[in-house]
């Protein structure tokens, strides 16, 4: 492989996979053209590759893919014996322009892609706050690893409060990406922020916030969430369609998965949802996470597993080491390295 074709491959961010299809496209329409036509008719379908990539590349990517296009048919006038055909250097010219209208329609589109993102990364940092490193006596660290590598732009949302009934926390995923997510983690955030204080119970602190979000969510839309309060001894956790989280004891060697007695349904589907006591020794750890963590594939389609491998991880001594290990672990897993979904950590251990 050539130099420019690595710098371009690079450069085309996510979207490897189609820049090879773009190329490999017009590689194949070259080979049919000499070999079942003409090379004085490939201007057509050769200017589509440039074309396709400018939807989904950047500019140098797209660039590069005009300037194979343009390649392939000097070879192909070379090959058929056309070079001196006088419709050759109206194809070149007819490719060429092809091409710098593909590259500048790409650069401006990534342009304004980058701009979008960059405002949902600023939106969603002001609505996840930075929890504290410790509360109520709970120490806390969390960990926001992004499928999209230029921003934060998922669904995944957490907050921790601390009440008159001890210090509570949020963490759940709202269905879809982008700002329209972001838009509804804010008003979850919102509605948790303001009811956590006022209701006593913890059931009915998810009652309130199902009541409280339905008459805003579409028909298809919902959010899973684990609400939690930590007590002297002990968690209190009720759960509205979220994964489980882990529980690793004090010198414990295994993991220990917290889930409920029966499923409910995420909030916006009216959940009925039951209080789970779970005690709680100092030193304990629990791990909270988004489906991004367990949902994530190897190459052979297996999923991530909260096995002796994430406990080892999560013995280490400090809580930000211990996600960073759990992270590592999951990107050697994830197929191709590069996260198919956002992934949201958050450890505890009381004092």
């Amino acid at each position: 492989m050539s130099l420019a074709l690595r710098r371009a491959w690079r450069a085309s961010g996510r979207q490897p996979v189609w820049l090879g299809m773009v190329l490999v496209l017009d590689a194949l329409i070259a080979i049919a053209g000499m070999a079942i036509i003409c090379s004085l008719y490939l201007t057509g379908p050769l200017a589509a590759g440039p074309l396709l990539a400018s939807a989904r590349c950047n500019g140098r990517a797209t660039a590069l893919v005009a300037g194979f296009a343009v390649a392939l048919t000097a070879i192909a006038a070379a090959v058929t014996g056309a070079v001196r055909h006088t419709l050759v250097s109206y194809q070149f010219v007819m490719l060429f322009g092809a091409g710098v209208f593909a590259v500048f329609v790409a650069a401006i589109r990534s342009r304004r892609e980058g701009a979008l993102i960059r405002i949902t990364d600023r939106v969603q940092r002001a609505v996840l706050r930075p929890l504290p490193a410790e509360l109520g006596g709970v120490a806390f660290a969390s960990r926001y690893q992004s499928a999209t590598r230029e921003a934060m732009v998922g669904g995944d949302l957490y907050d921790l409060a601390m009440t008159q009934h001890g210090p509570r926390f949020i963490i759940g995923d709202v269905k879809g990406k982008g700002l329209d997510a972001v838009g509804r983690c804010a008003v979850v955030l919102a509605a948790f922020r303001e009811l956590a204080f006022a209701e006593p119970d913890l059931v009915g602190l998810a009652e309130e916030m199902d009541a409280r979000l339905s008459p805003e969510m579409g028909i298809e839309d919902f959010v899973t969430v684990i609400l939690a309060e930590f007590a002297p001894g002990e968690v209190r956790i009720v759960n509205c369609g979220h994964h489980p989280p882990v529980k690793m004891g004090a010198g414990a060697s295994g993991l220990e998965l917290l889930a409920p007695e029966r499923t409910e349904p995420p909030l916006g589907l009216h959940p009925r949802p039951a209080r789970q006591d779970i005690a709680l020794k100092p030193g304990d750890r629990l791990l909270f996470y988004t489906d991004g963590l367990v949902e994530t594939r190897d190459r052979a389609g297996r999923f991530f597993e909260l096995d002796d491998r994430v406990a080892a991880a999560l013995a280490a001594p400090g809580l930000d080491d211990a996600l960073q290990r759990v992270s590592r672990l999951l990107l050697a897993h994830a197929r191709g390295g590069q996260l198919a979904d956002d992934v949201l950590l958050v450890l505890g251990q009381p004092g």
